[in-house]
């Protein structure tokens, strides 16, 4: 597998209609209008995608009041992700793309360097969609802790 083709800002961001953690659809496009943050994390219940969603859940607030509401895209299952959010708390929608195909479309599953070997699996990432449906910000090898808060500062939230 070669590297995923990678999204920029003012690139149609693909739509999609996943399920989410209580066996609901989600689709892209009833979210016109206003801005959303698309989070790709490899593994629900993970020390690092742990941290990461609790840091979105702990800027929730303020990330509502700035307009951006905050979508969580996984492989898992939506039971895993039932199971993640009671676990965590978390008051956000967490959706489920078993088949990798979103992922792929997003540029956030392919290739990538782990533990210095090469390996296929989601590329952590946050894409910050526009309300047109237009890619804003495309971000990817993400950390897991510290990124909320430079995702903050990018969008001069902070």
């Amino acid at each position: 597998m070669t590297a995923a083709p990678r999204l920029a800002p003012g690139d149609p961001a693909p739509d999609f209609e996943l399920t989410d953690d209580h066996g609901n659809p989600v689709h892209l496009a009833d979210l016109r209008g206003q801005r959303v943050i698309l989070y790709a994390y490899p593994s629900a219940m993970t020390p690092g995608c742990t941290k990461q969603a609790c840091d979105f859940r702990d800027s929730l607030d303020s990330l509502k009041a700035a307009g951006l509401a905050v979508i969580g895209i996984s492989p898992d299952k939506p039971e895993k992700l039932a199971k993640f959010r009671e676990k965590e708390s978390l008051t956000f929608p967490l959706v489920s793309d078993p088949d990798k195909s979103v992922l792929s479309s997003y540029g956030a599953f392919g290739e990538k360097t782990m533990y210095g070997k090469t390996v296929t699996g989601v590329i952590r990432s946050t894409f910050v969609i526009d309300a047109d449906g237009k890619i804003e910000k495309a971000q990817y090898n993400v950390k897991a802790t510290g990124h909320v808060a430079k995702l903050r500062r990018d969008l001069g939230l902070d």
